[in-house]
């Protein structure tokens, strides 16, 4: 982690350093911006067209209304000349923190370094000019292509990988976003059947949570009452399978007990003959030993069957899987 002068007076000209020197403490307190006072700060400057239209402040923070264009001036739709590809390219901070490590004072804009941004563009792969990873809604390149009637500019070497599937997009990219709702946040896909292009949509697009840009092992997300009802259905299936199994240790004790106290006739005029000790022994002992741990066992587990029951997948349980706030289909 590396951390910025909360001032510095790097970038600018010597000849502003120089007045800057001659300045009074007491003038050079009104160009620090202390209190929403104009600030001395050098910014880098926009590498811009002549069709660009650029509101901008003193102090790096600019919109460029223009036409599509990630980087120079001939990137992008708005740069090979395809019509119906205006922009608004909201800015602050350009080039971020490497402005104060270069001298490079004049730039394009740069999707990766730029401090913070809001890009609005009617023509646009927005994901690959922001370098994201395809995942399963992907950023239209190479789907669909036949939709589209695309006119290919001589002088703008084409792709060589895959041909361009321009949709409208919106780009947010901070250090840190954040999206607040006083009531309530929705994220809604499929609402219409034709697409910025003209092209038909043929198909719903989900919504895709990718951490660290990595989507190789990306996999759906569970529906909650799906999930509960299910593990419920187990639930129940365990509990049935604890009960067959007590209904066999039931029989089961009722054969050991008419084995262990089995006897013969003899074949001295039919006389009985006396219980197995060893049989009779072993046989009370399983009787004991069952009722005591087995059954006792199966008790408790059901028991813990019902507390797992109540504590995941009821509403009112600590840990209940399902949101009791968040959605999705």
């Amino acid at each position: 982690m590396s951390f910025k002068k909360a001032y510095t007076i790097f970038g600018l000209s010597e000849e502003a350093k120089e007045a800057l020197d001659k300045k009074s403490k007491k003038d050079t307190k009104f160009i620090k911006g202390i209190c929403g006072d104009p600030l001395l700060e050098a910014v880098p400057q926009h590498i811009g067209t002549s069709t660009e239209v650029i509101v901008k402040n003193a102090n790096n923070a600019q919109i460029v209304l223009g036409r599509d264009r990630p980087k120079g001036v001939c990137s992008g739709y708005g740069g090979r000349g395809d019509t119906q590809a205006a922009s608004i390219d909201i800015v602050v901070g350009r080039m971020g923190g490497l402005f104060v490590e270069s001298a490079q004072l004049w730039t394009d804009p740069d999707f990766e370094k730029d401090a913070a941004r809001i890009y609005i563009s009617q023509k646009t792969d927005i994901d690959a000019n922001f370098g994201l990873a395809a995942g399963t809604v992907g950023s239209a390149i190479g789907v669909n292509d036949d939709e589209f009637d695309i006119v290919d500019n001589p002088n703008i070497p084409a792709p060589t990988s895959f041909k361009p599937s321009p949709r409208s997009g919106i780009a947010l990219k901070a250090d840190g976003v954040r999206l607040i709702g006083r009531e309530g946040i929705k994220l809604v896909t499929g609402v219409d059947s034709i697409n910025s292009q003209g092209g038909t949509i043929r198909s719903v697009a989900g919504i895709d949570l990718i951490a660290g840009n990595d989507d190789s092992d990306l996999q759906p997300l569970v529906k909650g009452e799906n999930l509960s009802e299910a593990l419920s259905r187990l639930v129940h299936h365990v509990d049935s399978l604890a009960g067959i199994v007590d209904t066999f240790l039931v029989h089961q004790t009722s054969l050991n007990e008419a084995i262990a106290n089995h006897f013969h006739h003899s074949p001295f005029w039919g006389k009985m003959t006396t219980i197995s000790p060893s049989c009779q022994t072993q046989g009370v002992k399983w009787m004991i030993d069952t009722l005591s741990q087995t059954k006792r066992s199966i008790l408790l587990f059901k028991a813990n069957l019902r507390g797992f029951q109540l504590t995941y997948l009821n509403e009112i349980g600590k840990k209940y899987i399902n949101s009791r706030f968040n959605n999705s289909n």
